[in-house]
């Protein structure tokens, strides 16, 4: 069974991850998304809440799996659950030179797994979290970057 991590905050998922997970599980027998608790970023969901609301999308699809980490390395995440490969997102240029430090990184620890990077859909590309975040807070509509669940978690955070 050839396993795949795609860790992240996911602060909220959005559609781009979304789809991102959807092509590599078909390519991999298994995707597990690493819901990281950072400790340098302010999330606006726990990781609980987080994991909640990304198990509930997948909830039909037996390939997907969300589990939350903290205080470990993505490579020991890998490791732990027998992954050949990390799953990366790439948006933009901006988003290359993080990436390709991080992977360089990580096979510098983890020589066995690979990273493998995806774009989301043309359509979604320029969507981020950090996005989706800021248009909810002044108001705007987030229905076209975030699935129904999410939306809702969104603005009852908000509100509160």
């Amino acid at each position: 069974m050839k396993t795949a991590i795609y860790p992240g905050s996911f602060d909220p998922i959005t559609f781009g991850h979304i789809d991102i997970v959807e092509r590599a599980a078909t390519l991999f027998d298994r995707v597990i998304l690493g819901i990281a608790e950072s400790q340098t970023k302010d999330h606006l969901f726990a990781v609980d809440e987080r994991i909640e609301l990304i198990s509930d999308i997948f909830k039909d699809n037996s390939k997907i799996e969300v589990l939350g980490y903290s205080k470990k390395l993505t490579v020991d995440l890998a490791r732990d659950n027998d992954a050949i490969a990390i799953i990366r997102g790439l948006r933009a240029v901006a988003d290359f030179e993080y990436e390709f430090q991080l992977a360089t990184m990580n096979r510098s620890l983890a020589p066995d797994i690979e990273s493998i990077f995806f774009t989301p859909k043309d359509t979604l590309i320029y969507v981020s979290s950090s996005l989706v975040k800021e248009i909810a807070t002044l108001g705007g509509d987030v229905s076209r970057f975030v699935p129904p669940n999410v939306k809702t978690a969104l603005m009852k955070k908000i509100a509160d």
